[in-house]
């Protein structure tokens, strides 16, 4: 019974890989146990995945597991379905439903005897957590990570008193919060080469380092001084800047030189890369906020930044989630939500753009994590447009067009890269 709380506990942040590593070796949180078999979501006795098509007159399911796999799941009158609200992690509140209320887009775990190629299954048990669910939780998740978070780059570390002082952005500028980091928060920091929020492994405060970007939620001190921290997100990242000099859409890899030193980089495009393309009010906004940078406003762009290209995202911190920012774009387009939010905030509301629309001589900035090759990242997000940005900076006021940093290829304060949105 544990891999199916496994799974549970899983199912709650949208990811199977935590299942199968349950699974795989019934570690405890936090410790990784090699999965043993080569698609860590199915084993001889359970497949884990998503919905991909139900096929009712023949009683059947397609599944996708996360590795990709897909598996039959055949049916009949003895099956067991039951629904479970994500983040339970038994079957204290699971409630018996029918095959027909299962839908594609659901995460299940189907107990059976898995077929020896591994691309069937005769359903005894199939436990569901229903698509708008988990979307429901993931966006109660959200709303809570911007009311009650705080973001910022990682300028002090006090190992003895479990204390990471972060530099982050209020509507008086950046300022530096001390945040207390207990042994009862809840750690987790992106892999290198890794993607998503929700994929952060389990870490601790002695992986923290200076120059990382962190996001918080907690609770803020009434002098907004310090934050007492519930839950650490943090991670290595860095943002570039360059000019496109080939696509392939076979390969999902872009080829770029870096603006300013000509270096090259291989670009990895993923299912889970956000690719977007910033308007032109969008440039002008931006710009004018990166000019203001300079001069040290509160109403500018993010401070400068360590110049090492393994530190964080060029541009400095994201805003916390709440923070106010610098209001409308230019026209009077609304840029980011009322009530405050971050960078992210903006780029989720910008257009989507595909590989295919990107191409030889385009300028984009790309945030990824810092991998094990310095000259192939993995996508976090992916913005073109970034040239329409350098014009409007050129046409600011005289000298405000700055060389681009060449750890970065982009001018100080143009962009707020690094931790996504849970």
């Amino acid at each position: 019974m544990k891999p199916i709380f496994c799974a549970l506990l899983a199912c709650s942040t949208v990811s199977f890989a935590v299942a199968a590593r349950c699974s795989a070796g019934s570690a405890p949180d936090g410790v990784y146990a090699a999965p043993q078999t080569p698609d860590a979501g199915i084993t001889q006795t359970r497949v884990l995945g998503e919905v991909t098509a139900i096929d009712p007159s023949g009683k059947q399911m397609t599944v996708k597991t996360d590795a990709g796999s897909m598996v039959t799941v055949a049916l009949d009158e003895k099956t067991e379905y039951l629904r479970v609200p994500p983040g339970e992690t038994s079957l204290d509140k699971a409630v018996k439903i029918a095959f027909a209320d299962v839908s594609a887009g659901d995460k299940v775990y189907i107990r059976g005897r898995v077929s020896d190629d591994k691309k069937s299954v005769p359903a005894q048990r199939l436990v569901v957590m229903s698509k708008g669910d988990i979307q429901k939780k993931h966006d109660q998740e959200r709303a809570e990570w911007r009311r009650r978070g705080i973001s910022g780059i990682v300028s002090a570390l006090d190992a003895s008193k479990k204390e990471a002082t972060i530099q982050t952005r209020t509507r008086e500028g950046l300022k530096q919060v001390v945040v207390d980091a207990p042994d009862t928060v809840k750690f987790r920091r992106y892999a290198p080469d890794s993607v998503k929020f929700s994929d952060a492994r389990a870490s601790s405060f002695t992986e923290l380092q200076v120059g990382d970007q962190l996001r918080a939620m907690g609770e803020k001190a009434t002098d907004d001084s310090r934050f007492s921290a519930e839950q650490i997100v943090s991670g290595s990242f860095r943002t570039i800047g360059g000019s496109v000099t080939a696509v392939s859409a076979d390969t999902g890899e872009i080829k770029i030189t870096m603006l300013g030193s000509k270096q090259a980089f291989t670009i990895v495009i993923n299912k889970d890369s956000m690719l977007r393309r910033i308007p032109p009010q969008m440039a002008m906004f931006l710009a004018m906020r990166s000019q203001g940078a300079e001069g040290g406003g509160p109403a500018g762009g993010q401070g400068q930044q360590p110049a090492s290209g393994a530190g964080p995202a060029q541009g400095g911190p994201p805003r916390s989630g709440g923070q106010p920012g610098a209001g409308d774009a230019p026209g009077g387009q609304r840029m980011r939500p009322e009530g405050g939010g971050d960078f992210q905030d903006m780029l989720e509301r910008m257009p989507a753009v595909t590989l295919a629309e990107i191409k030889a001589g385009d300028i984009i900035a790309v945030s990824s994590t810092t991998g094990a090759d310095p000259s192939r990242l993995t996508a976090i997000t992916l913005v073109t447009g970034v040239d329409a940005i350098l014009t409007a900076m050129a046409r600011g006021p005289a000298g405000a067009r700055r060389t681009p940093n060449l750890s970065t290829g982009l001018p100080p304060g143009v962009l707020d890269f690094g931790i996504g949105q849970p």
